[in-house]
């Protein structure tokens, strides 16, 4: 029964619960990246190097066999660099990103650090003050 309870407590620890928040947002953003690359990034690309659809850019190994009735027995066997360029704008895209949401985050704890450091300590009661404090308190009883 304790291994429950440990589980519980861990899985109910504030970085766990962030860890999974944070993985989840990073899936969403994942896709936000790449439906911004595939629709708006590289069509521009495309348009700047004469029309070119990295999609469908590939290097066929081998070709697809059809049968006399045009069925498709064996795709066709190639390498689709085209794809591999697409996911590698992705990818630098979220990495930098995601370095810019880093450094803003660093440069946010960095000031909250410092106004912690200037903000003024709690004045400090004197022992004159306590014995007042507690003499008042036995007052009140």
């Amino acid at each position: 029964m304790s291994v429950i309870k440990e589980f519980r407590a861990f899985a109910m620890k504030g970085n766990l619960i962030d860890m999974a928040v944070a993985f989840i947002m990073g899936g969403a953003f994942g896709k936000l990246v790449t439906s911004f690359i595939d629709g708006i990034v590289m069509p521009i690309i495309g348009k700047l190097t004469t029309g070119v659809d990295f999609k469908a850019m590939k290097y066929v190994i081998g070709d697809a066999k059809i049968d006399g009735n045009g069925k498709v027995i064996a795709e066709e066997v190639c390498i689709k660099y085209g794809e591999f360029i697409t996911v590698f704008i992705d990818f630098v895209l979220v990495a930098f990103v995601m370095f810019l949401i880093v450094k803003a985050m660093n440069k946010a704890k960095e000031k909250l650090e410092e106004d912690i450091k200037t903000t003024p300590p709690p004045p400090t009661i004197s022992e004159e003050q306590k014995l007042l404090t507690e003499i008042r308190d036995l007052l009140k009883k």
